[in-house]
């Protein structure tokens, strides 16, 4: 509980994978304050995106909870996935459906009635720029900016009270990515907490106000952005905290005119 009596809107408590001899997330601890806008960063191959497959219920995890505003998801699955969204990085989609097919397919799946599937999904399309002629385009000739969000109108469509996004402003152009940003931030607006992955520390400088950091697979620092980077930006203290290598790299002179 934090100082209003309200629960987290996510604790990861010990979260911990393994595959094989490779430990991909060593007993993790996060905490997601409710409205907060929570940014994970971490190099590729960090465990990010295997974190947050256990925390939202897409990966079992070897040991540890996830708690969505105190309900225990592995031990209430239902009852947790009702109150969070998901949008997983390189999320496989129905692509024979129109946009609009998978919108109100998806909000009927969450057990919304037709009438409201169909009220929510002309809000959804028309919010994020798919009404019109590309709410009629079958997903498979979607951009990946499309499908970005396309995506994240699924993951909201229930009206969750977490969004969980891994990578969303991957391989995305700016105006779509500018897009993006101001559904997020009016989310959190109306009460909403998200919780992002990235690797991209400009991103969530300007979009996050906490900020986790992970490399292979152990959560190095936690907390207010600024408390992180304590004076430097985020993208100096994550490389002081990863101890990346940064010094001029050697060899590959044969490039050299």
């Amino acid at each position: 509980m934090n100082a209003t009596g309200h629960p987290p809107a996510l604790a990861i408590a010990g979260l911990h994978k393994t595959f094989g001899d490779y430990v991909a997330v060593k007993h993790a601890e996060l905490t997601v304050a409710p409205g907060s806008f929570y940014g994970l960063v971490g190099p590729n191959g960090a465990g990010k995106t295997t974190l947050l497959s256990m925390a939202t219920g897409l990966l079992r995890p070897d040991d540890g909870r996830s708690m969505v505003f105190g309900v225990d998801l592995w031990a209430e699955p239902e009852k947790a996935k009702q109150l969070i969204g998901v949008l997983p990085d390189g999320l496989a989609m129905p692509e024979q459906l129109t946009g609009r097919e998978l919108l109100t397919y998806t909000a009927r799946l969450r057990g919304i009635d037709a009438g409201t599937a169909t009220a929510r999904a002309d809000e959804l399309l028309a919010v994020m720029e798919l009404d019109g002629d590309v709410e009629r385009t079958l997903v498979i000739d979607y951009s990946t900016g499309m499908r970005k969000k396309i995506g994240l109108a699924c993951a909201m469509v229930h009206a969750p009270k977490l969004l969980v996004l891994d990578e969303p402003f991957e391989a995305i152009d700016p105006v779509s990515a500018a897009k993006l940003k101001a559904i997020l931030r009016g989310f959190i607006a109306a009460g909403g907490s998200v919780l992002l992955s990235s690797h991209v520390m400009a991103l969530v400088e300007q979009l996050c106000d906490t900020v986790a950091v992970i490399a292979k697979g152990t959560v190095l620092a936690e907390g207010p952005v600024d408390g992180v980077r304590a004076g430097r930006t985020l993208e100096e203290a994550f490389v002081e905290l990863v101890g990346a290598d940064t010094t001029e790299a050697k060899g590959l002179s044969w490039l050299a005119s």
